[in-house]
């Protein structure tokens, strides 16, 4: 059950699903939660561009430590990609630096772009993301008009699916093809470079116009709440809840949880994991105490994290 309370007064450990306006970098969503909850012990799991809305997963207090794990996991965004036009960002808030026109191109070809990047994939992020280069990062290097390259890297596209097609006039009077899209994909893909890739390989270009998150691995926009909702009642997931809804639960007797607390690797059992696959597994022990997040290795329980 998620914990209600004024804003400023204090708060339990846990996560806030945040629904990020458009304006707001990510740290700005920290620095409000920060006054929110009357504590500095905040973080979050997985950027969001300024353009971009949607869902940003906040922790506060100890849940803070269970944010690089949740980044770790599936995203899925709703976007439009627009074809015709490229820009320096790969996004609406770059300059234009070419304007190919998209009026020509083929249904099918545009079917066939999207299948081309859905799975497995190679991608090059874009040159004005975060990703460090030789310990600098890539938009600081473009910015200052550096010539670099990033290499590719391997990302999956689980689910690449065009909704809507429609024909437009950009700003100069090029005729482009706005494209509604949903993307699921795995933690490090960029949704922009997507559209940036899809564009180049019909010869036209392409950039992405808008982006809204709509997911992180189990937290959806239902769970989400505006920043002004949450000024007005701070709403948080508890660590217990959200620890059992973003991975596999392992529950434990009381000597098992005693030895796990003092940082002994106990027997793990192989099929724990189940449905949710291979990764960090959230250990309670009796009464449903959260304990630890931990990963099997060697058939023993290799502690990530400990809660108690």
């Amino acid at each position: 059950m998620t914990r209600k309370g004024r804003a400023g007064s204090g708060a339990p450990d846990g996560l806030v699903i945040v629904d990020k306006p458009a304006g707001f970098t990510s740290h700005d969503v920290v620095a409000k939660m920060r006054r929110f909850a009357g504590t500095r012990r905040v973080g979050h799991a997985g950027t969001l561009d300024p353009m971009a809305t949607g869902v940003l997963v906040v922790g506060v207090e100890k849940a803070t430590r269970l944010l690089g794990h949740l980044a770790l996991t599936e995203k899925e965004y709703r976007a439009t990609i627009r074809l015709g036009q490229t820009t320096v960002t790969d996004d609406a808030e770059g300059e234009i630096t070419a304007s190919e026109g998209a009026a020509g191109v083929d249904p099918g070809a545009v079917r066939a772009g999207i299948e081309e990047l859905t799975g497995d994939i190679q991608q090059v992020p874009s040159k004005v993301s975060a990703i460090k280069i030789d310990g600098k990062r890539s938009y600081a290097r473009a910015r200052e008009g550096e010539e670099f390259a990033i290499p590719a890297r391997p990302v999956t596209v689980s689910s690449f699916v065009l909704h809507d097609r429609r024909e437009a006039k950009a700003e100069d009077g090029t005729t482009v093809l706005d494209l509604d899209v949903t993307v699921v994909c795995s933690s490090g893909t960029y949704i922009r470079a997507l559209a940036r890739d899809l564009g180049a390989g019909l010869g036209v270009g392409g950039h992405l116009t808008a982006l809204r998150r709509t997911r992180v691995g189990p937290y959806g926009l239902e769970a989400a709440r505006t920043l002004e909702r949450l000024e007005e009642s701070l709403e948080i997931l508890p660590i217990a809840e959200a620890a059992a809804a973003a991975f596999p639960r392992w529950d434990v007797d009381e000597r098992r949880a005693r030895l796990l607390g003092n940082g002994v690797r106990i027997d793990m059992p192989s099929d724990v994991s189940g449905e949710k696959g291979p990764g960090p597994v959230a250990v309670f022990g009796p009464e449903g105490r959260f304990l630890a997040l931990v990963e099997e290795s060697k058939g023993k329980a290799k502690s990530l994290a400990v809660f108690v």
